[in-house]
């Protein structure tokens, strides 16, 4: 099963949990506990952490939402074939509220990337197999800043121009 797919629980069953002590302004309390937190997937090596908040719980909860987006963002699946979208990328497409930092926002995501990837990272023929304009689909690419690195990420490896964030 695909990691973005996975609960949170099952997904952090799936890495290794380190617990450290943060460095930088906060007090002294920040400097006393081992509050900060990193993740690492082992089925992907994919790493990510948080040491924002002063309690342990919160930033295994923010670790948790950026390793989806750091799948998301690199980690890439073969296109099945015959291709049929699926349903949370459906849902991302429609402009259906999806939370963005929630798992089904990263799953979309990681299904958009893994599409534009088989495209050569051709805008305009992603869209066309989405069935929508290549502005609806530039827009869903540049609207959140870490999907817009990944996609321009991929878009160097094909030799394309980076795409320009929304204003």
């Amino acid at each position: 099963m695909h990691p973005l797919l996975l609960d949170d629980a099952a997904l952090l069953a799936e890495c290794e949990v380190d617990t450290y002590r943060a460095s930088g302004p906060g007090g002294q309390k920040r400097n006393k506990t081992a509050s900060a937190v990193r993740l690492r997937h082992r089925p992907t090596g994919i790493a990510a952490s948080a040491s924002d908040s002063r309690l342990q719980q919160r930033n295994r909860r923010l670790a948790l939402c950026r390793l989806r987006q750091a799948i998301a963002g690199r980690y890439r699946q073969p296109i099945a074939s015959p291709y049929q979208i699926p349903p949370a990328l459906a849902a991302l497409i429609a402009r259906r509220p999806l939370a963005r930092d929630g798992a089904e926002y990263a799953a979309a995501i990681g299904q958009l990337l893994d599409l534009l990837a088989e495209q050569q990272a051709v805008v305009l023929a992603t869209a066309r197999r989405l069935e929508l304009n290549s502005g609806q689909l530039s827009r869903l690419l540049t609207e959140q800043p870490w999907v817009n690195r990944s996609v321009n990420l991929l878009r160097q490896q094909y030799g394309l121009r980076p795409l320009s964030p929304r204003r």
